[in-house]
C-alpha cells in the first residue's frame, strides 16, 4: 500500500537592512544556503541540463533524537536578478519523484528590502504535523542567521 501523498506549503518572510540586490546574492545560488539555513545540509553544483543551473541538495532535519534526510536535484528555473528566483526538483533518473519547489521574491522597502520565500513539496516522507513544525522552526531560526551574515559582510 502506498502512503497518501499531499502537497505541503510553507512560507516565511523577513525584512533586511540592505538593498534587494545584496539580499538576492544570498538566495539565488543554493550553494549559499548551508551557511544560513541548517536545513540545507549540503548543496553542490552539478551539470546543467537544458541550460538550467542545477544542484545536488541534501536536506536534513532533527526531530528529537532522530534525523531525517532527503537528497534531491534542484534546478534554478526562474532567475530575475534582484527580484525573483525559483528552484524546482529536476531529477534525471527516469523515475517519478514528488514535487519540490522553492520560490523567493525580494522587494525594496525604504532603505532595506523584504524577502518572501515559499516551499511547496509533495510526498509522504516530510509530511505530518511534527515534521512541518520542525521545518517551520528551522526556517524561523534561519532568518536570524541570514541577517547576521548580511551584517557581517557589510563590515
Amino acid at each position: 500500500m502506498r502512503a497518501r501523498l499531499r502537497v505541503v506549503e510553507l512560507s516565511a518572510d523577513l525584512s533586511a537592512p540592505c538593498a534587494p540586490g545584496e539580499l538576492f546574492g544570498w538566495i539565488d545560488d543554493l550553494s549559499n544556503y548551508p551557511e544560513w539555513m541548517t536545513l540545507v545540509h549540503r548543496a553542490e553544483p552539478v551539470a546543467e541540463r537544458d541550460g538550467l543551473q542545477r544542484w545536488n541538495v541534501e536536506l536534513r532535519a532533527r526531530i528529537g533524537p532522530f534525523a531525517r534526510s532527503k537528497r534531491l536535484i534542484m534546478a534554478r528555473t526562474v532567475c530575475t536578478p534582484n527580484t525573483e528566483v525559483v528552484f524546482e526538483r529536476d531529477e534525471s533518473d527516469g523515475r517519478l519523484h514528488s514535487m519540490w519547489r522553492l520560490s523567493a521574491q525580494t522587494t525594496a522597502v525604504g532603505s532595506g528590502s523584504h524577502l518572501v520565500m515559499r516551499l511547496h513539496y509533495g510526498g509522504g516522507l516530510w509530511t505530518g504535523g511534527l515534521v512541518e513544525r520542525v521545518l517551520h522552526e528551522e526556517i524561523t531560526r534561519s532568518r536570524d542567521r541570514l541577517i547576521r551574515l548580511i551584517a557581517e559582510t557589510r563590515r
